[in-house]
């Protein structure tokens, strides 16, 4: 008996572009779940992440973790929307293996959103309170200094969503 077929969906998008809007939705399907690292750092690391460098610290120790978690999973015929920013291509090595490990398959959603409109919406989500951390303008532009959109060679399927306002 085959396994069933299960999916990784992926979310590439700068800061405030709608990545946790569009994990939900797709998380909204039958046998598919959603993973959310900001989730998972705000509730372990509720005072450790100050600065650029913790979250990388951080991060990188969840990733380890959740690799084998989330290949097995896939493997079980859940399907996975991780809602992890893929926005370098490291990231996305990180991703790629875990898909491969599992025999599952993929999708990599990249919301296309320029830069003011990206501002405008964190300026509203840090006065709101409704994010589990809040980033500066400064913040901002350093982040988005090491963002890479999905090039055609790395061999991803990849759904783009170009939004404007």
């Amino acid at each position: 008996m085959n396994k069933p077929s299960s999916t990784l969906f992926l979310i590439c998008g700068k800061i405030a572009a709608g990545k946790s809007t569009l994990a939900k939705e797709l998380s909204s399907k039958d046998t598919t779940i959603l993973i959310s690292e900001d989730e998972w750092l705000a509730k372990l690391y509720p005072e450790e992440i100050l600065n650029i460098r913790d979250y990388q610290t951080y991060s990188s120790r969840l990733r380890a973790v959740m690799r084998p978690h989330i290949e097995t999973l896939l493997y079980q015929g859940m399907s996975v929307v991780l809602d992890y920013p893929a926005n370098t291509l490291k990231m996305r090595t990180w991703m790629r293996q875990i898909f491969e490990t599992a025999g599952a398959h993929h999708e990599l959603h990249f919301l296309d959103v320029e830069d003011d409109v990206c501002l405008k919406r964190l300026e509203e989500r840090n006065n709101a309170g409704t994010h589990e951390f809040q980033a500066s303008r400064e913040e901002f532009q350093l982040i988005t200094s090491y963002f890479s959109a999905p090039g055609e060679d790395e061999g991803f399927t990849v759904i783009t969503h170009k939004v404007s306002e």
